[in-house]
C-alpha cells in the first residue's frame, strides 16, 4: 500500500481572505463526483492525462486536473450493463449505497468520455473500443445532457468495462468551502489505439504528463493544482510502470483537509499532520472544535 503524505507544501498556505468570511452554517452538503486518472506508459515513466480548467470556472477555474465530475441523474439509470467487479464490490470500496456506487462508476466512465474522448467500454467483457471517434455525436449528446451512458452504451451494443478501473483515493472538499465534493479518484490504462483529446469547453488545454513534470510545472507557477491533485501525482511518480500503479494495494478513507491559522496565513492540514486534530472545520470555529466525518 502507498504510505500516506501527510504535510502539504508551503505552497498551499494561503493568505487571509481566500475562504468566506463566514463560513456556511451548517456546512454545505458535499456532492459525490468521480476523477479518473488516465495512465499511458512511456520509455520515461508513466504519464497522466490532464486538464487545465477554464480560468474563472465556479470551481477550481485555472486548475490542472484530472477528467471526471459530478454525478447527475443520468448515471442512476438501472439499465446500465457492465463487466467486472458488481456494484456491490464497489459499494463496499466506496462504503457507500449500492445505487451510489454504481452511479459513481457510470459517472466515472461518462465524464472521462465527454472531456477526453476516451471511452472505457467495449462489444464484450474481452474487448475495448478501438476507436470512439464513431461515436462523436453521442459524446456530444452526454454532454447536453440528452441521453446517459447507459442509453448510448446499449444503442451501441457496448458494454462499461469496469474492470479496467481501479479505484484510488475518496478526498472531501473542506467544511470552509461553499462549493464541497465527495470525490473518489480512480485509475484506468489508455485502451490500446484510443487517443485523449481534451476537447471539452471546460478546459483551455490539456496533454499527457509525466507526474514529476506536472509537480515541477506547478513549483515554477506554469500551473495550479489543488492538494487532492498534488497529492495523487506525488503518489503516482512513485511507479515505474502503469501496471504496477493498478496493482497497487488501495484502502480508501476519506480526506478531509482542514484550515489552521498561522499569522496572517491559513494552512491546509490533513489526517495524519500533527495539527490536523486540533484544526478547526470552520474558520471562526475554537482550535479544539471536532469535525465528524
Amino acid at each position: 500500500m502507498v504510505g500516506p503524505v501527510v504535510e502539504l507544501p508551503e505552497q498551499f498556505d494561503v493568505p487571509e481572505g481566500a475562504f468566506p468570511a463566514e463560513p456556511p452554517d451548517p456546512p454545505a452538503t458535499p456532492r459525490d463526483a468521480a476523477t479518473v486518472m488516465l495512465l499511458r506508459d512511456t520509455s520515461a515513466g508513466p504519464e497522466v492525462f490532464m486538464l487545465r480548467r477554464v480560468t474563472g470556472m465556479a470551481f477550481a477555474g485555472g486548475m490542472s486536473v484530472f477528467p471526471g465530475g459530478g454525478v447527475d441523474n443520468r448515471d442512476a439509470d438501472s439499465a446500465l450493463e457492465w463487466t467486472g467487479n458488481p456494484p456491490a464490490w464497489w459499494a463496499e470500496v466506496f462504503d457507500c449505497a449500492r445505487g451510489l456506487a454504481s452511479a459513481l462508476v457510470c459517472a466515472a466512465v461518462r465524464e472521462t468520455f465527454e472531456e477526453s474522448g476516451v471511452l472505457l467500454a467495449g462489444p464484450d467483457a474481452d474487448s475495448v473500443v478501438r476507436d470512439p471517434r464513431p461515436y462523436a455525436a453521442a459524446r456530444t449528446a452526454l454532454v447536453n445532457r440528452e441521453l446517459s451512458l447507459a442509453e448510448f452504451l446499449a444503442d451501441a451494443g457496448l458494454v462499461l468495462r469496469a474492470d479496467l478501473l481501479r479505484p484510488w483515493a475518496n478526498w472531501v472538499t473542506p467544511e470552509s468551502e461553499p462549493r464541497r465534493y465527495d470525490t473518489r479518484f480512480l485509475v484506468a490504462t489508455l485502451p490500446d489505439g484510443q487517443h485523449a483529446d481534451g476537447a471539452t469547453t471546460e478546459a483551455e488545454s490539456a496533454g499527457w504528463f509525466r507526474p514529476d513534470d506536472a509537480i515541477e510545472d506547478w513549483k515554477a507557477g506554469r500551473c495550479g493544482l489543488m492538494p487532492p491533485t498534488w497529492r495523487t501525482l506525488t503518489e503516482l511518480s512513485r511507479f515505474g510502470t502503469v501496471a504496477e500503479v493498478l496493482a497497487a494495494e488501495r484502502r480508501l478513507e476519506k480526506v478531509i483537509p482542514k484550515v489552521t491559522r498561522e499569522g496572517r496565513k491559513l494552512r491546509l492540514v490533513l489526517p495524519g499532520d500533527p495539527s490536523y486534530p486540533t484544526a478547526a472545520g470552520h474558520l471562526d470555529a475554537r482550535p479544539d472544535d471536532e469535525v465528524q466525518s
